[in-house]
């Protein structure tokens, strides 16, 4: 019996190994849309996006089965009970993914061309980087790695304030650009907001590890 939940909990692995890499594929390409002013590009995200939420169904399906056909024991229960909220994240990860691409696509629509403003692509990176790390963690338990994950939050806090000073300046020089600036601050700030989603994946998995919760 234990056998056959551990084959299910391997499965459970991989599946958020995917789910992360999906996420990280639709990050990427919504900032490079972004900086090469690519339609194509963009259209890409929403398909990650809708698979991002099958996965997301997927795999709750399988931690409820996990729950309710098998006998897990304590540490178990963490580690499924972490899996549920993290794909709960992964999948606020991918919406915001489409959201930036939905955005350039507008921007598009309109006849503006977006351009790479201060750290946006560097910031877009540093967050894919933050959430993989934090899935990484979780399938190999570490709670160190989780940890270093938390910390390299500070960074994406200071490309945001960085890229929002530099779009503010922006809309004093350009206020007839205001409404296509606002639309890159937007950007900025779902950006950020990746890099909390991934704070709560890296909390999440520190919780499976150590049965404590930290911040």
């Amino acid at each position: 019996m234990r056998s056959k939940f551990d084959e299910q909990l391997t499965l459970l692995n991989h599946e958020l190994i995917q789910m992360g890499a999906l996420c990280e594929e639709a990050i990427s390409l919504a900032a490079k849309a972004l900086t090469e002013g690519s339609q194509a590009l963009a259209e890409k995200v929403r398909p990650l996006e809708e698979e991002i939420d099958q996965m997301e169904r997927d795999i709750e399906t399988l931690c409820l089965k996990l729950l309710l056909q098998q006998q897990p024991v304590a540490r178990d229960l963490r580690q499924i009970s972490a899996a549920m909220k993290i794909i709960t994240d992964m999948e606020r990860i991918g919406d915001q993914a489409a959201d930036i691409a939905e955005i350039v696509l507008v921007m598009l629509s309109e006849g503006c061309v977006p351009e790479d403003v201060g750290h946006i692509q560097e910031m877009a990176a540093e967050t894919i980087k933050m959430v993989s790390e934090s899935v990484d963690a979780y399938v190999q338990r570490d709670a160190v790695r989780a940890r270093r994950v938390i910390a390299h939050d500070d960074l994406i806090d200071r490309y945001f304030t960085q890229v929002k000073k530099v779009l503010i300046e922006k809309v004093v020089e350009q206020p007839d650009q205001g409404e296509h600036i606002l639309d890159l601050l937007m950007i900025d700030k779902y950006l950020e907001r990746i890099g909390d989603h991934a704070v709560n994946l890296a909390e999440r998995v520190i919780f499976s590890v150590t049965g404590t919760k930290e911040r």
